[in-house]
């Protein structure tokens, strides 16, 4: 909202402000204006000096993006009077100033019932550039009324989500996702089931992150997304009550509470769901060897999804002093999910239909887990002289049992085979950390230490039904406990200083990863040894010492115009089930191997961006180029073994590859050309390159592809918005698999009701249900084309009620802009 009203102040001040004169005595007042509670600065907040004896005299201006201000006028005696939209006026009379003054950090405090009343009449900006990241808020976007964090996501420039819920960012999906600026075990053994448990409106916004300060971990080639969660620092009892109920059937109750008042913050996110989403596939799989019995499937698969989940988030946070804090939180997760896969197969010989098969795959997975939290901070001193001490235990249990039929229904109907999986998979996650932050003048210095202590443990039981006997009985070749820890030690230091229109923040970060792994199964030694290969260590220990390297510049060509320049290396350590050397499988037909012999993958990143604000447009853009060493990929190969009805069994293995090497280019526009109208858009165009050998194949390739997106948002008479967003992904390649373009398109309208108290929103989600991953895979031993959708088309209609808490508040800080230290304690410059 600040950015149409900071030229209304701007015009205000100009007709109120006598030319002052420049002489020998002129002297200068400047200080910095920041919020009482938080201590972040102002920006956009109005500072106007009037003169005591004669008060038609009157100077002022607004401050910068740290909160500062300096004004140059004649020695004399002054009244100050300091204002902004939703804070109480300070004002200061009859000042005398004879020489130059600096006033110190001057604190406004919130005015409870102007937030209230005030009319809202236009958004904040809803992208903030940093030395280090772009920060979006979403909480705006009707299109995700009633959706989950990677709907919300899949709107993100520079994020795209595929149609199974992996997310990349620029391109690559090797992306570090934290919630509330920690690594979290929430997320699920590197998984993303967490985002699509969690509803969008938990989040109050999303931090893209591709050139990392030293004080981030230094995991994720790509970068990081951060999600952070809602808080409200609003005084009083606020919050809101969401639920939605959609088609096919879907249903979500979300609830945000808030009570604030000078000594505590207490907040909570509840929320419940109940989803249907089914999907659907298509394979046409081609063999090119006389290994396989048939030289052609076709399947045809169905997928019926029903989940329901609980989740919660409960956090207070107790003032010890005006300076310091405490803060406590508790997040708890709760889900049932079962999903039916039914595949119907067709196998030819010579071009003519042998048999047919029906395969249905019964998955039920409870998960629970649960993350305590506790934050210390002392704001030692208003400059920015600041302790904060940070503990967090995470704790992740799931449960998953696969129950596997597969008959033949022509020219028989005998059956094949039936297997149930059983996997206990259990994360232990404890985060210790440390930060001291030193300001020295203008500039700021950091130091810290972050430790995390990682142990997965993944129990996998195979029973395969003896058809002589009718009983079950366990393989004992794929049966096996896989222990897993990864330990992280760091330490860093950065510093951070502005030298007139330069900003930079260097860093440097020292990390030690402690890699362990061990294996315990009842197969013998030799037999174990043919199923996982004679060099294959079962027992592991690694050790990895490494420095991390940031550098982040901003040169300020002028106050709506900027370029930035970002380098940094990052690690990308293999997960657990990456490295587990025994197999499992998924199929008769499949089977995926981890390999304890993968190492970390190291890369350097380099990254130039341009910032210019017109009047009603602002251009993101930036050029980025990365290498990576030893980086992963996934290859398929033969295991020269078939099942019992004479198909191939294939193998799936993570490897080092060489090299690989990514040049890209991205831009994003937003565009109010009118209050009742704003445009979103983005454009990411990227080269991939890769090059590598496994087993004497050789796995190089090339690739070059794009993504792009655009929101249109428009407020229509009656207090009704319209929004729409579109989102297209270009042809894509990786070593063995050719992928298509997709396009897909969300629509959704929103009316307030009761006063503006709620809002009732249609979304429709894929409106053409195109979102579908079309591929082709080739290797040297067969072919597939297949064609893959996740979800089909979702329609939501969704109901959002809010007491105490304005549609659209100016959030307490003009456009949302944090101090010069953020969730993370980065340095803004």
């Amino acid at each position: 909202m600040h950015r149409i009203i900071i030229p209304l102040l701007m015009l205000a001040v100009t007709v109120v402000t006598g030319q002052v004169r420049q002489n020998q005595n002129t002297i200068t007042i400047s200080g910095k204006v920041i919020e009482s509670d938080t201590g972040q600065p102002l920006e956009y907040a109005t500072f106007v000096l009037q003169n005591a004896d004669e008060p038609d005299k009157v100077t002022g201006g607004i401050t910068d993006t740290s909160g500062e201000f300096s004004i140059e006028t004649a020695p004399g005696k002054y009244n100050i009077r300091v204002e902004f939209l939703s804070f109480k006026t300070y004002s200061l009379n009859g000042q005398t100033y004879t020489a130059s003054t600096n006033l110190g950090a001057i604190r406004l405090q919130p005015d409870v019932a102007q937030l209230e009343a005030v009319e809202v009449v236009g958004e904040r900006t809803t992208v903030e550039v940093r030395l280090d990241k772009k920060i979006y808020n979403i909480g705006k976007d009707i299109t995700t009324s009633g959706g989950n964090v990677s709907d919300a996501l899949n709107n993100i420039p520079s994020v795209s989500v595929d149609v199974e819920g992996g997310i990349s960012l620029r391109g690559n999906d090797n992306v570090r996702i934290l919630i509330n600026g920690k690594p979290s075990a929430l997320a699920g053994f590197g998984s993303t089931d967490i985002l699509q448990q969690l509803p969008a409106d938990a989040i109050e916004k999303v931090e893209v992150i591709t050139s990392p300060s030293a004080r981030y971990d230094a995991e994720g080639t790509a970068g990081i997304l951060n999600i952070v969660l809602k808080k409200e620092k609003t005084l009083g009892i606020n919050g809101s009550v969401n639920t939605s109920i959609g088609i096919p059937f879907n249903a979500q109750a979300t609830t945000n509470f808030n009570i604030r008042t000078d000594k505590f913050n207490i907040f909570n996110t509840l929320s419940y769901f109940h989803r249907e989403s089914p999907g659907n596939g298509r394979f046409d799989n081609n063999y090119l060897t006389d290994a396989s019995q048939f030289d052609r499937i076709l399947e045809d698969r169905d997928i019926t999804r029903n989940d329901d989940g609980l989740s919660l988030n409960l956090g207070m946070e107790y003032f010890l002093t005006k300076t310091s804090s405490i803060t406590g939180s508790f997040f708890y997760r709760l889900s049932d999910e079962n999903d039916l896969t039914e595949n119907d197969n067709q196998r030819f010989v010579d071009g003519s239909l042998n048999s047919r098969t029906f395969r249905s795959e019964d998955q039920g997975e409870k998960d629970n887990s649960r993350q305590f939290s506790l934050n210390y901070t002392n704001n030692i001193n208003d400059e920015g002289h600041q302790l904060t001490a940070d503990f967090q235990f995470s704790h992740d249990n799931e449960d998953v049992l696969t129950q596997i039929q597969e008959s033949n229904t022509v020219p028989n109907t005998d059956l094949l085979a039936r297997e149930n999986i059983y996997e206990n998979q259990t994360e232990d996650d404890v985060l210790a950390q440390v930060d001291y932050v030193l300001p020295i003048g203008d500039a700021q210095f950091e130091a810290g230490y972050r430790g995390t202590f990682k142990k997965e443990v993944n129990d996998y039981q195979l029973d395969t039904l003896n058809q002589g006997s009718g009983q079950f009985e366990t393989n004992f070749d794929l049966t096996n406990t896989f222990t897993y820890n990864e330990n992280v030690n760091a330490l860093y230091t950065q510093y951070g200083n502005k030298f007139g229109k330069i900003s930079f923040l260097l860093g440097l970060r020292l990390e030690n990863t402690e890699l362990k792994g061990s294996v315990d199964a009842s197969i013998d030694s030799q037999a174990l040894q043919d199923i996982v290969g004679q060099d294959v260590d079962l027992n592991f220990e690694k050790n990895y010492l490494g420095l991390f390297p940031t550098v982040n510049l901003i040169y300020e060509i002028s106050k709506t115009q900027n370029i930035s320049i970002g380098y940094n290396r990052r690690i990308n350590r293999p997960r657990g089930w990456f490295i587990n050397p025994f197999p499992s499988r998924s199929s008769r037909t499949n089977v995926f191997q981890g390999n304890p012999d993968l190492d970390p993958a190291f890369a350097n990143a380099f990254d130039i961006g341009y910032l210019k604000r017109w009047k009603k447009l602002t251009l993101t853009s930036s050029v980025y180029y990365q290498r990576e060493t030893n980086s992963f990929e996934r290859i398929q190969e033969e295991t020269g073994e078939v099942t019992s009805d004479g198909i191939q069994i294939i193998r799936s293995v993570p490897i080092n590859l060489s090299t690989n090497e990514r040049v890209g280019a991205e831009a994003g526009i937003i565009y109010n050309p009118a209050r009742w109208v704003r445009i979103n858009s983005s454009f990411n165009f990227f080269t991939f390159k890769s090059d590598g050998s496994f087993n004497g194949v050789d796995y190089g390739t090339e690739n070059t592809s794009w993504f792009a997106r655009l929101s249109s948002k428009f407020t229509l008479p009656g207090k009704i918005d319209l929004q729409a967003n579109s989102f297209y992904i270009g042809p894509r390649q990786n070593a063995q698999t050719d992928t298509k373009g997709m396009f897909s398109l969300n629509l959704a309208l929103a009316k307030d009701v009761f006063k503006d108290k709620a809002t009732v929103t249609l979304n429709v989600s894929d409106v053409f249900n195109s979102r579908k991953r079309m591929s082709f895979t080739q290797t040297p031993t067969f072919t597939s084309d297949s064609e893959f959708q996740w979800r089909v088309r979702q329609v939501n209609l969704s109901f959002i009620y809010r007491f105490n808490q304005p549609k659209e508040r100016n959030n307490r800080r003009g456009n949302n802009r944090p101090d010069d230290r953020d969730e993370e304690g980065q340095f803004q410059g």
